[in-house]
């Protein structure tokens, strides 16, 4: 499937496993992690020119990430940090790898599909999931 099925389209938070725990070991602060954990964000991938733009929009923030498939970017994470990040897309997963400050990477998969957008998150050794079903 290619990814360009999916522009467009809007999913919602539906589940969320471990990722309080991955917060955590981003060194995120409690309050944040409470503000992360309550809120169910909406995401919509589109595309301009030859950038994809990846939004993730909830009550508690609004991100929008630009970028060019293969080129790292300076990217701010919803929790504030500073980060080296390239994505890169492979059939209809967006692979994200964030290079952070002290060294340590994360990496993101985004799957999307007809009907859902799986997100896996890794640092370290701890693996969070979140499904974002699509909305009518």
């Amino acid at each position: 499937m290619a990814l360009s099925e999916f522009f467009g389209r809007k999913y919602k938070l539906s589940s969320s496993e471990k990722f309080d725990e991955y917060m955590k070991a981003l060194g995120v602060g409690l309050v944040t992690r409470k503000m992360g954990n309550a809120v169910s964000p909406v995401v919509e991938l589109k595309k301009e020119g030859d950038e994809y733009v990846l939004s993730s929009t909830s009550t508690f923030k609004n991100v929008v990430l630009k970028f060019k498939p293969g080129v790292e970017f300076d990217q701010e994470t919803p929790d504030g940090r500073k980060v080296k990040a390239t994505i890169n897309v492979d059939g209809n997963t967006l692979k994200e790898v964030q290079k952070n400050a002290d060294g340590s990477t994360t990496t993101i998969d985004r799957t999307f599909t007809n009907d859902e957008v799986k997100m896996v998150m890794n640092i370290n050794d701890i693996t969070a999931t979140r499904i974002y079903k699509v909305q009518a």
